[in-house]
């Protein structure tokens, strides 16, 4: 059976935004990559939904939050991509784990959180320095709400500082980039597989 991949992109450009996300092209190259191990991607583009704000899995009416979590909580992988903007993660990004933190409280009757047993992954662009930076934030925030982070679970592009060029303009993707990208889905596949055939113990076990 083939692992399911959640692909959260956190862009904010809407999908019918003239011009073309680098976030989005980050994500292509990504879900390519976790093909060769059978993972099956599904990408939401979360400037498309009506995300309130809450720290809750429902804040009522109109929100759009309880059907991209109940897609999180069936798949096997979760990746979090976001641009780069003012050297954070992006709003609709933050939004997103803000959200997840209900994890905290939502668990099983042996103390495991719902999204235990899950796999993460991180993929960044921008145009400034702050790749590092900003997985290390979302690194921390998906282990504190229950996901499990593989070993270099992360792809990046970082321009030139001060420069105009985005990734999605480049012509060629960079040899480091596709190292990365590949090593990306090659341990997180791996991972995913390893902890759907065996969850984690829970209190007592």
């Amino acid at each position: 059976m083939p692992l399911k991949a959640v692909a959260l992109n956190a862009t904010l450009k809407t999908s019918d935004a003239k011009d073309p996300s680098s976030t989005d092209r980050m994500i292509g190259l990504i879900d390519k990559a976790l093909s060769e191990y059978d993972v099956v991607t599904e990408v939401l583009r979360l400037a498309d939904f009506n995300i309130k704000p809450g720290v809750t899995s429902d804040e009522g009416a109109g929100d759009d939050w309880p059907d991209i979590r109940a897609k999180l909580l069936n798949a096997d992988i979760l990746l979090l991509a976001t641009p780069i903007w003012l050297g954070q993660p992006s709003s609709l990004c933050k939004r997103a784990l803000e959200r997840m933190d209900a994890f905290l409280e939502e668990t099983d009757d042996q103390g495991r959180m719902v999204s235990y047993g899950r796999v993460a992954a991180v993929a960044v662009v921008g145009n400034e320095d702050g790749a590092h930076h900003v997985s290390a934030e979302l690194y921390q925030a998906l282990n504190d709400v229950g996901f499990t982070i593989p070993a270099n679970a992360v792809a990046y592009w970082v321009g030139e500082a001060m420069g105009s060029t985005n990734f999605v303009d480049l012509g060629k993707v960079p040899k480091v980039v596709t190292k990365a990208v590949d090593m990306l889905a090659r341990n997180t596949a791996h991972l995913a597989g390893l902890l759907k055939a065996k969850q984690y113990p829970g209190e007592g076990s």
